[in-house]
This record gives structure tokens, C-alpha cells and sequence, in this order.
């Protein structure tokens, strides 16, 4: 009898459950059932929320006042102070180290270097910037990349559009890592030329892998391929825009009157407070240097037995105090590539800034996937990845967002601003300039505030140039414990961050 009850209990409590899990399972628009085989099949997902890449920390976006936060001693006038928002987004808790690169690169040679050597070669830094005629640097050309003392060192000689594909790379091999921790494929480092796992191709179905397990496919009963819908792939790994980089490394939130508001008590000149460049709190750090800078003339390091900085040319990526993000070295170390174009600041720039203060960022080129007769992407390349094109600008000529697919010049070198660079004649800068941001080893102090800028051409590297990778995070822009100012938007569980295992 008392078996009998408990079995009568059992039952109860599964009816009470499917029940509720019906309701729970049901669209609140048609009542149909979701993730059901005999109601079509349809799923609606419970998303724990956007995992967190390697090495990647969470920026909580906000509004701020982009620019200048000193005297502009170079009057060139290219960062007048606007106020801007950001969007939340992810960025590298250090730069790229020359071991992370040298990751990079024994890929590429494993995969391509047997038909397609040129990859491998193009994609090496250029160790040669260490050369100087007047230095003894001769050294730092053999050893600096290559030297296992300097893999936590980071990496130089890269140029914007090197960067740009270790990014992409980067992408790629994340997103294969956690298809393959989910258990959909088997690790595979066999992989050679076109065959490699690259995200895009996936998606389209252009790459089908090792496979161990795929999901269910709840519209046929059978099996099927991850799709972009189900949340487990990353969106890309870029570098930051100039707005993302700036925001970041001034981590203004260190500077709020109080956590239950959000009044910032002071801009900063620097990625920490204060109108110096030494630790200021009266402890055992008090008058420490916070960054790797050059003090004064010919002074990179300091005297020995107390030196200044204990860096030089370079310092590890995680030496010094990280900002209140929890970012290392956002200024001195090494300058850092940002994604934007390098315009400076004109009149007709300004007047349009009223329009352009979310996501600020010159650079835009709109591209979309090569689509065949039938709508579907057309063959993946030689090396796997799936092609594109750029968008004329007839075929956004009736939209009412953009009026055209290459944005480089918008009101800025292009007919309507009556501006025009005249490259190597009048000026530098052309549509290969690319933004560099955050001081470095070789450089004065006025260049560590985030606020100032400097440009080179995409396709040059510098030993004082390095860089930092950055994502965008969808969904809730406070991170998956859904904490916000508002209470009337946060009711319900809070969920856990999810990191990258």
C-alpha cells in the first residue's frame, strides 16, 4: 500500500511537471507547442546567455566623452572631445603575445604550408623594424619574436591587415574548440588546404568535419548540423573600434560616486586616476610607475638597481596594475591597432557627430556572401573560407540607413564634403591610414592618454605596434547574471557568467 502511494506520487508530481513544462513549452502568440516533433518541429531555446571567449574580459558599454582629455600639444586637432555610447562589448585582457602568434603561425604552416606556402610567409611579423642605423638592435631581430624568454612579450612587426587575419583565425579555431567540447565533432589535426574547419563555411554547410554527434532535429526526428540560431558558435573576433578601445582603456566605472547611481566624479587623463603617471595610494606601491613609457630623454627604464619601469624595450602583457576593467597595459607597452579608418576631426565630421554617437567608427566597406543562380553561397576559396563581395552603391542607392557600400569618405574626402586627401603630395593620409592608439615603450607620456591618436598605413608594422582582440556581445549588455540599475527589468533567476572551459 505504501509502494503504491509513493508510486501515485510519482505520477502526480510527472503530470504536475509535463503540465507545467507544456504551458512553459506552448508560443505565447499561437499557443502551438515549441520543441515538439508532432507540432512542426519549431524549438525556442533556453540560452544561458553568450559564453566568454579565452582571454576575453566583459566591457559593460556606456556613454562617455570621447577625445582629448589634455592640452593638445601636437594641434592637430584630430580628437575634439563629443559624447558618445557604446555598446557592451568583449576585449583581450592583454595584447597578443608573440607565443599566442607563434600559435598562429604553426597552424597556417601545418595547414597551408605544403600547397600554399605564401600564406605562412605573408603571414610572419616583420622582425626587421627592430633595425635601426644608429642603434645596436641587431639582437632583438633574431631573438625578440623567436626566443622563448620573450613569449609573454607583445608581439611587433605586425601590421593592421596581418592583424585582421590572426583575428579571423582566431574566430575559426574557438569556435571549432567548442563544437568540440559540446561533443558535435572530434578533433581533427589532420586538417589540410580547403579542408579546415572555418566558421562561415560551416554555417553554409561548405565544411562537414569529424563529426561525433549532431544535434537532434526535432522538425524530422533524425539528426542535423549546428546552426547559427543555436547560439553555441562566437560572433567573429575583430579588433576593437576606436570608440570600444578608448572607453575601455579610460574604465571610466572606477570613477563612479557611488555603485547605486551612476555619476562618474572626474574624466581621467590616463587608464587609472589622477594627472600622474606613478601609484598615488599610501601603501607599499605608492610611487611605483603604472606603465612602460619612455620618462624623458634617452630614459627608457630607469637607473640600475631601482628601475623606473623594469621594461625595456617591452614588458610582459600582464606587468603592471590592470585598469578597472581588468585590462592590462592600455597604455604604455606597445601602441595597439584599432578597426578605424583614420580621418581627423573636420567641421563637416562634427556636424554630422549628432547622428553617428552610437558605435562610432569610420571604415565601414559593406560586403555580403557570393550567392550562385539559386541564392545559395557559391563555392568556398582555395583555402576554405567562404567568398564575398563588396555591395556597389546602386544597390543600396533606395535604402534609407546607407546610401552607399563603400563608406570610407563619407562627408569626409567625398563630394559632398568637398574635401580632398592629396596623398603624398599634401598629407599621409589616405584610405590605407589606420587608426594606433595607447603609447608605447619609445613613447612621452602625453601619448599614454587614450584620448590621443595616430595614424599608419594598414599594410606597415612598427616595433612600437602591437594589438589586442576584441567581440561584440549580444543579448543582455550587462553579462548573463542579469544584473542592471533597473529592478523593474531584472525580475526573475539570475544566471551565471558562462566562461570558456
Amino acid at each position: 500500500m505504501k509502494n503504491l502511494f509513493k508510486f501515485c506520487f510519482i505520477l502526480l508530481g510527472a503530470a504536475l511537471t509535463l503540465s507545467a513544462c507544456s504551458k512553459k513549452e506552448r508560443s505565447d502568440i499561437t499557443g502551438w507547442k515549441f520543441n515538439d516533433t508532432k507540432w512542426g518541429g519549431f524549438e525556442k531555446l533556453d540560452y544561458q546567455g553568450q559564453v566568454t571567449g579565452p582571454n576575453l574580459v566583459l566591457i559593460e558599454g556606456g556613454t562617455f566623452t570621447m577625445g582629448s582629455t589634455g592640452q593638445d600639444v601636437t594641434y592637430d586637432w584630430n580628437n575634439i572631445p563629443r559624447r558618445v555610447t557604446v555598446s557592451s562589448f568583449y576585449m583581450d585582457e592583454t595584447e597578443v603575445s608573440n607565443h599566442n602568434y607563434k600559435e598562429y603561425l604553426y597552424w597556417i604552416e601545418r595547414v597551408f604550408g605544403e600547397s600554399y606556402p605564401e600564406v605562412y610567409l605573408n603571414a610572419l611579423p616583420d622582425t626587421l623594424v627592430w633595425r635601426e642605423e644608429l642603434g645596436f638592435n641587431e639582437p632583438l631581430v633574431e631573438t625578440y619574436f623567436r626566443h622563448p624568454a620573450y613569449d609573454d612579450y607583445p608581439v611587433v612587426g605586425v601590421s593592421w591587415l596581418q592583424a585582421n587575419d590572426f583575428c579571423r583565425w582566431r574566430t575559426d579555431r574557438v569556435n571549432e574548440m567548442l563544437l568540440i567540447e559540446k561533443g558535435i565533432l572530434n578533433t581533427n589535426p589532420d586538417q589540410k588546404d580547403e579542408d579546415n574547419f572555418n566558421s562561415d563555411a560551416y554555417l553554409v554547410g561548405q565544411y562537414e568535419g569529424n563529426v561525433r554527434r549532431n544535434l537532434k532535429d526535432l522538425r524530422t526526428g533524425g539528426e542535423r548540423r549546428v546552426k547559427f540560431e543555436d547560439g553555441i558558435l562566437l560572433p567573429e573576433y575583430r579588433l576593437p573600434t576606436e570608440a570600444e578601445w578608448e572607453y575601455a582603456a579610460l574604465g571610466l566605472q572606477g570613477n563612479r560616486v557611488s555603485e547605486k547611481d551612476e555619476l562618474i566624479s572626474d574624466r581621467r587623463i590616463y587608464p587609472w586616476s589622477g594627472n600622474t603617471v606613478r601609484y598615488q595610494r599610501r601603501d607599499k606601491y605608492q610611487g611605483e610607475i603604472l606603465a612602460n613609457f619612455k620618462r624623458a630623454q634617452g630614459d627608457y627604464m630607469g637607473t640600475a638597481g631601482k628601475l623606473n619601469d623594469n621594461a625595456c624595450p617591452t614588458a610582459e602583457v600582464r606587468s603592471f596594475m590592470p585598469n578597472d576593467f581588468g585590462l592590462y597595459n592600455m597604455a604604455g607597452n606597445v601602441n595597439e591597432w584599432v578597426l578605424d579608418l583614420y580621418r581627423p576631426l573636420t567641421s563637416i565630421t562634427l556636424r554630422d557627430v549628432e547622428n553617428q554617437d552610437w558605435n562610432p567608427y569610420r571604415g565601414n566597406k559593406f560586403r555580403q556572401k557570393e550567392l550562385d543562380e539559386n541564392g545559395r553561397p557559391v563555392e568556398k576559396d582555395s583555402l576554405g573560407r567562404v567568398r564575398y563581395r563588396y555591395v556597389e552603391d546602386d544597390e543600396a542607392a533606395n535604402r534609407d540607413n546607407y546610401k552607399r557600400g563603400d563608406a570610407y569618405d563619407y562627408l569626409d574626402g567625398d563630394q559632398e564634403s568637398e574635401a580632398f586627401y592629396d596623398y603624398g603630395n599634401h598629407t599621409l593620409i589616405s584610405d590605407n591610414a589606420r587608426v594606433y592608439k595607447g603609447g608605447s615603450w619609445a613613447d612621452r607620456a602625453y601619448w599614454l592618454s587614450p584620448g590621443t591618436r595616430r595614424f599608419l598605413d594598414e599594410d606597415k608594422s612598427s616595433r612600437t605596434i602591437g594589438f589586442r582582440c576584441a567581440m561584440i556581445r549580444v543579448g543582455s549588455p550587462t553579462g548573463n547574471e542579469n544584473q542592471s540599475g533597473n529592478e523593474f527589468k531584472t525580475k526573475g533567476k539570475k544566471k551565471q557568467q558562462r566562461k570558456f572551459k
